[in-house]
């Protein structure tokens, strides 16, 4: 299986603490920006674990107000 790669746009503010969130999961996702200036990022999903990457993306946009748009 191989790494599932989904790119959101953030607040350019929050690319640090998403890489720090996301990376302490350990072995669950890696965060890379893609573009700073439209703050798009991507995350490569470990396989097995993208149901665990939405909950916590879903927990991040509810419980901290944080925007992270899904890019098609």
């Amino acid at each position: 299986m191989e790494s599932i790669k989904q790119v959101f746009q953030v607040d350019r503010n929050e690319i640090a603490y998403l890489r720090v969130i996301f990376e302490s999961y350990d072995g669950m996702a890696v965060v890379r920006t893609l573009d700073p200036r439209k703050a798009l990022i991507e995350i490569q999903v470990a396989p097995g674990c993208l149901n665990m990457v939405h909950e916590l993306v879903e927990d991040l946009i509810k419980r901290e107000e944080i925007k992270l748009i899904l890019q098609l």
